[in-house]
């Protein structure tokens, strides 16, 4: 049992610094909560905020529209999953394209839209930075547009808050896009990784994301009686884990504003104090071999966050033991079954007056079963054999 505690808190240590967490108001950008939000981060499929962002900032500057028709090139369609897996040459509207991206998050649709709007990916990478400069989001650094391992590819909790509150306040025609509960393409009905959506009274956003490196991210929001919170969790254990902590963080920012005199002010988001460091590397914790089915390299979000269970595959041992004593205790703030409370939204390819047919994914050929002909001779002899 002493070894056992022993490495429990050694465990619980490294934890603490391998996690950060970030509640803020959208409306002001007072800081609620703070743990780690300035440490550097991999962002993994949050990334896909800054590429809406970048997307919807051309669209408010005149050089495309909603309408805008975007081509899956050879490069998008080589994308690692998820994807929506188009054949090269299929064509997608910017609005079906950032349906596509902010449900199914889409990797293949994220280098889409990238080089439709940037020329290529290093031209949109360049918008990104340009951008996130231009919000004060010092620590961030983008190199592509869907968040899929790349050393140099970081941001941080404080950074997400930044943009999480850019987007709400200069894009408001644009907020659908963050809350859809799922899509439907032909008879494929895609949900929202976001698991709070529908799930956390009052959740209307925005994204999830996940690298070994980095561990199971979320930036979500919420709106009670017309204030909006923004809460970040940054290298959960699993995908429910991050959504029961961030409605953990939604549910003590609604509940605690009778005591919020007593706690010291935090002030806001941006004026929060950047740390020089490299971002943790979670590779081991999160893929390792002590997870009896470790999640793949690649933004994979698959780990059953619809049903509120984890996919951990942990086994008997005193780390996962220890890892499991992380996950929130149950609550008022624990999410219940998801409930579709709207119809999935229909996304398509090809222009919004003419839809192209569905496309269908081909099925691998069956393979003929290969069958040895005997000859009389060889036949007489098993024959004469098995006699």
């Amino acid at each position: 049992m002493l070894a056992v505690a022993t490495v429990l808190a050694l465990g619980s240590t490294t934890r603490v610094q391998a996690e950060a967490q970030l509640l803020i108001e959208a409306a002001t950008g007072k800081v609620l909560h703070a743990e780690n939000a300035t440490y550097p981060w991999y962002p993994a499929s949050v990334t896909k905020l800054m590429t809406a962002y970048t997307t919807l900032r051309a669209i408010k500057e005149g050089r495309l529209s909603f309408n805008t028709l975007l081509m899956v090139s050879r490069n998008a369609a080589a994308q690692q999953p998820t994807k929506m897996g188009f054949k090269v040459g299929t064509k997608v509207t910017v609005d079906n394209a950032m349906k596509m991206l902010m449900v199914k998050s889409a990797n293949d649709i994220a280098v889409t839209i990238a080089e439709g709007v940037g020329g290529s990916l290093a031209g949109f990478a360049d918008m990104m930075n340009a951008n996130a400069r231009r919000l004060g989001m010092t620590q961030s650094n983008f190199v592509n547009p869907n968040g899929l391992p790349a050393e140099n590819h970081v941001t941080s909790a404080r950074d997400l808050g930044i943009l999480a509150r850019a987007l709400i306040k200069e894009f408001p025609e644009a907020d659908t896009y963050w809350h859809i509960h799922s899509i439907r393409y032909g008879n494929r009905v895609m949900h929202n990784y976001n698991s709070l959506i529908d799930r956390y009274p009052g959740a209307d956003g925005m994204k999830t994301g996940f690298i070994c490196a980095s561990g199971y991210n979320v930036v979500a929001s919420a709106t009670r009686n017309g204030r909006r919170l923004i809460a970040i969790v940054l290298g959960s254990y699993s995908g429910a884990v991050r959504a029961q902590k961030a409605a953990a963080l939604l549910e003590r920012g609604f509940n605690g504003g009778g005591l919020s005199w007593l706690t010291p002010s935090l002030g806001t988001v941006d004026a929060l104090a950047p740390i020089d460091a490299q971002p943790p590397n979670l590779r081991e914790e999160m893929c390792g071999g002590h997870r009896r089915k470790a999640p793949s390299e690649d933004n994979n979000e698959e780990d059953n966050t619809a049903t509120g269970t984890t996919a951990s595959g942990d086994n008997g041992s005193a780390h996962a033991f220890m890892l499991s004593s992380l996950k929130p205790a149950a609550g008022k703030f624990v999410l219940g079954p998801p409930v579709d409370s709207e119809p999935p939204v229909v996304v398509f390819t090809g222009p919004a007056d003419h839809p192209d047919p569905v496309q269908t994914a081909s099925k691998p050929s069956k393979k003929k079963k290969r069958t040895v002909k005997h000859s009389k001779s060889a036949k007489s002899k098993v024959t004469s054999a098995a006699k």
